[in-house]
């Protein structure tokens, strides 16, 4: 019996496509190529399952011209790379890779917003150009994290970890907003107080993103949003890019509306605004919150486990869209 066909469309851990191999007839992408949306419909054809990294776009168009495809497997968390309501028509099914990166992501989210508050970004350019000649009492003075007000826009894995390392860690108090509420235990676990969007605008010192992208969230924080925030504030985005206006975020550092900025994602990434490329007080990072080797191997590792989940035994691990028959 021939082995079910797959793709794996980024370059990947190889003790994970020799995993794969066992199992499928594996066509891989180890020289990381990026191709174009023509060559990965090419590449798809006759494919039964392709292992995606998020870059990936799946849309109608694409399931059109691969017939045979039946699970696009995303190694990541968000999955905005997916047209889920045309998978779903299509009869195909989309997983991705919750949970296995959420501690990683919070560390990492954290450590953004303390680089950020502290402006370390800032001060190691400075001290690499050769420009540290004196101490001086306000130099790099940033803003305290002890004791400051924690706001977290989107409450899900990662920002109840977020949360926890604010309120138990660093005494913060911790304010949210999401579209639903969370239930009173979990609130009590996280320290965590609900707020309106505006509330949490105005009140926290500390504003970390960590929602989902989607039309709904797009530029949710724009210039209106800015507008509404301490001058004294900072703002974290480990979510997405395009919950941010990053022109508006750009004009309003420039502008002293807020203090500093700390962003791991970007519009249009790898592309930044180049506003945000040139300012002092934004710590910038390539979109690496779960690169950490162990978090990112979990992370194949799943992607590859519900491809074989799938494929050979009809039972998908984290699926997306349960409407697609099984």
């Amino acid at each position: 019996m021939n082995k079910p066909k797959i793709l794996v469309a980024r370059a990947v851990f190889p003790e994970v496509i020799a995993k794969l191999a066992q199992h499928f007839d594996v066509e891989s992408n180890q020289t990381d190529e990026l191709w174009t949306k023509a060559q990965l419909t090419a590449k798809l054809q006759g494919k039964q399952g392709v292992f995606t990294t998020g870059g990936e776009r799946i849309d109608a168009e694409l399931l059109a011209a691969c017939p045979d495809l039946k699970i696009c497997a995303n190694m990541a968390v968000g999955y905005n790379n997916f047209d889920l309501d045309a998978m779903t028509a299509a009869g195909v099914l989309g997983t991705n890779a919750p949970d296995v990166l959420t501690e990683t992501t919070a560390d990492f989210g954290f450590a953004l917003l303390m680089a950020t508050a502290r402006r370390m970004a800032e001060a190691e350019h400075f001290l690499r150009a050769g420009l540290w000649t004196k101490w001086s009492y306000d130099m790099f003075a940033g803003s305290d994290i002890h004791g400051a007000t924690l706001g977290i826009l989107g409450m899900g894995r990662i920002g109840q970890g977020i949360a926890r390392r604010g309120a138990y860690g660093f005494g913060m108090e911790v304010i949210y907003h999401n579209r639903s509420r969370l239930d009173a235990a979990t609130e009590a676990e996280c320290r965590a107080n609900y707020v309106s969007k505006e509330e949490l605008l105005k009140t926290a010192d500390h504003l970390v993103l960590v929602l989902p992208y989607s039309a709904a969230s797009h530029h949710a924080i724009g210039a209106a949003e800015l507008a509404l925030m301490k001058p004294t504030a900072t703002l974290v985005n480990i979510a997405r890019g395009g919950i941010v206006d990053d022109a508006a975020l750009a004009h309003a550092l420039r502008n002293k509306t807020i203090a500093a900025a700390g962003l791991d994602v970007f519009e249009g990434e790898p592309k930044v605004h180049p506003d945000l490329l040139t300012g002092p007080t934004v710590v910038l990072t390539p979109h690496i919150a779960s690169a950490t080797l162990p978090t990112r191997l979990a992370m194949a590792n799943l992607a590859a486990d519900n491809l074989i989940g799938f494929l050979l035994n009809n039972k998908p691990l984290t699926p997306l869209n349960a409407k697609v028959p099984i």
